[in-house]
């Protein structure tokens, strides 16, 4: 992605069914510390746990960087789990990604990734 400054990477998981309790509390901690573990820097947190009854059951996390964002967001009775995370200059949005991945495998053994993509981003030409 030499002409491009940033990289943008969708995850999206079916059978997200954690064996922990709170899991709104644990996925934002994850993703505080995958992100003070890289090179990006974490400017703000914030998660939102939904209790069915406007939304559905689930949760709405966001960790804004300087670079961009890291997001998940999750239907917890349908196990629906999606992950985005978009980063500029050195950070490296696929490590951040990974790290994810392992620590939400560790938790939700059964679940499946149904798709990864990646998308160079502000491009310059």
């Amino acid at each position: 992605m030499s002409n491009s400054n940033g990289t943008h990477i969708f995850a999206d998981y079916v059978g997200f069914f954690p064996v922990i309790k709170d899991v709104e509390e644990w996925i934002i901690k994850l993703m505080e510390s995958v992100i003070d573990d890289s090179l990006a820097r974490r400017v703000h947190s914030h998660i939102e746990a939904f209790d069915g009854t406007i939304s559905p059951p689930g949760f709405a996390a966001v960790v804004l960087l300087d670079e961009s964002h890291l997001t998940a967001h999750c239907y917890s009775e349908q196990g629906l789990l999606a992950i985005d995370c978009f980063t500029c200059g050195a950070t490296d949005t696929a490590a951040i990604i990974k790290a994810m991945d392992i620590a939400i495998r560790e938790i939700s053994p059964e679940i499946k990734l149904k798709q990864r993509q990646s998308y160079a981003r502000f491009t310059n030409g």
